[in-house]
């Protein structure tokens, strides 16, 4: 599988990652955030570890984890999220969300960066932060810090205040969902609203590191759960992903909301299934082609299997339309929607999903 960087480039500046584009141009007036430079970050260890040494991608794995660097506030020992085109932050502390994203992409890069300075930096900065991560108070927030808590311990498995983290947010995360939980709506709230696969992902995860199987039991319960409201049946007979729209999200004993899909809940969806299906390759087969199949069932919403059967990934450019909409594709090609098809391929193809 061939990945394109160059949408990626072109919404790159020397400060950072662009939030919008307005078509495939990059927009300043919004300025840049720390979720999309952590996101970046992913795609471009991602990258190199699927791909090997590519100064390209080293050069903008460097600037975004510069980014994040520069974010975090070590007055207040949290990170800043937003910044504007004028380089001013416009604000001293970050969402929940933006601390737990970027603990996420900081120990992913210490476990797998190949470069000492980059590696190195990233653990540095990890370290730092954990202490103000363990304030985190939501799902979502600690699903990201999971998933950083959990790559960070794969390379220093005996970091223990990593592993007491760890273990409280996995806990408290599958607490949350025993406690709402029931047969007709396995789910950890009233409301399905966005990221929803990370969710299923960092509890698998973290249950196979704390050898819980119970944990792991649930958080694959809910991934099936999760797939079976957003299946559709298309006018040719074939089923296809139909994403939870952002317009009213999922309530229990109502439709879904048919719009806006986002591409971040098709990347969601297409990792959590690669991990299960990698993870349970020796345990289960069965289970692990199950998984595979389903991966690439959700990977196909970028390229046409969706609710209007119109592609949102864009090979001239390398990027990704901002959601499918009642009337189309949204025409912009801003940074979310283009990281989560980047990392929606190397999930694909680090599992080799493509190969079926």
């Amino acid at each position: 599988m061939s990945i394109d960087l160059s949408h990626l480039e072109r919404l790159t500046d020397d400060t950072g990652l662009f939030q919008h584009a307005l078509y495939a141009v990059p927009d300043p007036a919004h300025g840049y955030c720390i979720d999309d430079n952590a996101r970046a970050m992913l795609v471009c260890v991602g990258y190199l570890r699927g791909f090997g040494d590519d100064p390209r991608a080293l050069a903008l794995l460097r600037r975004y984890l510069m980014f994040v660097t520069y974010a975090y506030n070590a007055d207040r020992g949290v990170f800043r999220n937003f910044m504007g085109y004028d380089r001013r932050w416009l604000e001293e502390c970050g969402s929940e969300d933006s601390q737990g994203r970027a603990a996420w992409a900081l120990g992913v890069t210490v476990r797998d960066a190949a470069a000492a300075d980059v590696r190195n930096l990233a653990g540095d900065l990890f370290r730092q932060a954990l202490p103000g991560l363990s304030g985190l108070n939501n799902l979502r927030s600690w699903a990201f810090a999971l998933l950083g808590l959990n790559a960070y311990l794969e390379y220093e498995p005996g970091y223990e205040p990593a592993a007491e983290l760890r273990e409280r947010f996995a806990r408290e995360l599958h607490h949350a969902y025993r406690a709402r939980a029931t047969t007709d709506w396995p789910w950890w709230e009233d409301l399905v609203t966005y990221d929803n696969a990370k969710l299923c992902q960092a509890l698998f995860q973290s249950g196979r590191a704390l050898g819980d199987t119970a944990m792991c039991a649930d958080a694959a319960a809910a991934l099936r759960w999760l797939v079976q409201q957003q299946t559709a049946t298309g006018k040719d007979g074939r089923t296809h992903l139909s994403i939870i729209g952002n317009d009213s999200w999922l309530r229990p004993g109502q439709p879904k909301a048919r719009f806006d899909q986002q591409p971040l809940e098709a990347w969601a969806l297409v990792e959590a299934c690669a991990v299960l299906k990698r993870v349970m390759a020796d345990d289960d087969p069965e289970a692990s082609r199950q998984w595979r199949e389903i991966a690439l069932w959700a990977y196909a919403w970028f390229t046409g299997r969706n609710d209007l059967q119109q592609a949102l990934a864009v090979p001239a450019t390398g990027g990704c339309r901002d959601g499918l909409q009642a009337a189309g594709p949204n025409r912009n090609q801003g940074a979310e929607s283009t990281l989560s098809w980047l990392l929606a391929q190397l999930a694909v193809s680090e599992t080799d999903c493509e190969q079926i």
